[in-house]
């Protein structure tokens, strides 16, 4: 055996790699399995092995992304993406924390993951489609403003007036409403035929956010006061008037896939809380109603001294709310 220092270098080099192999490094998928994996093993490879049936439509060859896992943590142990994994990229969009299972390995631990497609009937949800670069589609909590509108006594309005004028006062609203919302970096989530709800992301900050919603807010009812009295009573002999509710904290955000179409949701007790200032406009008189928690986050030119403490069902304790709008006028209407 030849002992020259090149050949023991090889060798020392050989021993380094098959140590740096059986490494073993601990990959958890919560609530189905836990199993233990080496540097030269796939994390579909390791999953299958311990019994964690994680689907591979294209048999592990990066082709279908049916494999997707969604990393808990640990994202910095694996591998980062290879060319397989990155042209699969380039078709079917997903967040840097969704990884191929059978194109990553582990490089330490412990990594926890979560199969995204849990059976055959989540393949058409995931597949086939650009699903955005964000963790969005896959839902995650974040902190949000919610904003509640709702056109007043618009079911009398309704009741007296032709299809025609009545889809036609939506629009030309409900044009209103999108580009205020949109103008101040909010995103209107669904509407109702005389209502709607809207979000305001706290990515530039909460301060930021929630003084943008309360300008979207103010900016509407003011721009619905100056068509009540230039257009609507003009050519409807009736006055419009809107109540909004808003609200911050912590939510369940995520897009949902209906026919060919994403529709972004948002769901957690802060919407209904949001919801329920919306209607307490009635009740309180004023068309803008508050939360204590958006109030303290106004600058000081925007904040009032006018307050009133409400029950709000799902709420033990009163709230307390601030009144930043204007009481209703009678409804104009000949």
């Amino acid at each position: 055996m030849c002992n020259c220092c090149a050949c023991l270098q090889f060798r020392l080099n050989a021993v380094f790699n098959y140590i740096r192999t059986m490494q073993q490094h601990l990959l958890e998928f919560p609530k189905e399995g836990s199993t233990y994996t080496s540097n030269s093993q796939t994390v579909l490879d390791a999953a299958i092995a311990a019994g964690i049936p994680v689907f591979h439509v294209c048999g592990g060859k990066a082709k279908c992304s049916t494999c997707r896992v969604l990393v808990l943590e640990g994202l910095e142990q694996l591998t980062p993406p290879n060319k397989k994994e990155l042209a699969l990229h380039r078709h079917v969009y997903f967040p840097p924390n969704v990884r191929l299972a059978c194109q990553t390995r582990l490089t330490g631990g412990p990594v926890r993951l979560r199969r995204i497609i849990q059976d055959e009937s989540d393949v058409g949800l995931y597949i086939g489609h650009a699903e955005g670069t964000s963790d969005e589609q896959l839902g995650e909590e974040k902190e949000m403003v919610l904003f509640f509108l709702d056109i007043r006594n618009f079911t009398q309005f309704v009741e007296t007036h032709l299809a025609f004028d009545v889809i036609h006062i939506v629009r030309k609203l409900f044009s209103l409403f999108n580009n205020i919302i949109q103008a101040n970096g909010g995103h209107i989530v669904e509407t109702t035929g005389d209502g709607l709800y809207a979000v305001f992301g706290c990515e530039g900050g909460k301060v930021v956010s929630v003084q943008a919603a309360v300008a979207a807010a103010l900016g509407i009812l003011r721009e619905m006061e100056g068509l009540s009295d230039a257009y609507f009573e003009k050519y409807f002999s009736r006055s419009l008037q809107a109540g909004i509710g808003l609200h911050v904290g912590q939510v369940i955000s995520g897009t949902i896939r209906i026919g060919t179409e994403e529709h972004m949701v948002v769901m957690g007790h802060p919407v209904n809380v949001a919801s329920r200032l919306q209607s307490a406009t009635r009740e309180l008189n004023n068309s803008c109603v508050v939360s204590a928690q958006v109030h303290e986050l106004l600058a000081a030119d925007m904040q009032t001294d006018a307050c009133a403490h409400i029950r709000v069902k799902g709420v033990n304790d009163e709230l307390k709310v601030f009144l930043l709008g204007k009481s209703f006028t009678a409804v104009k209407e000949s």
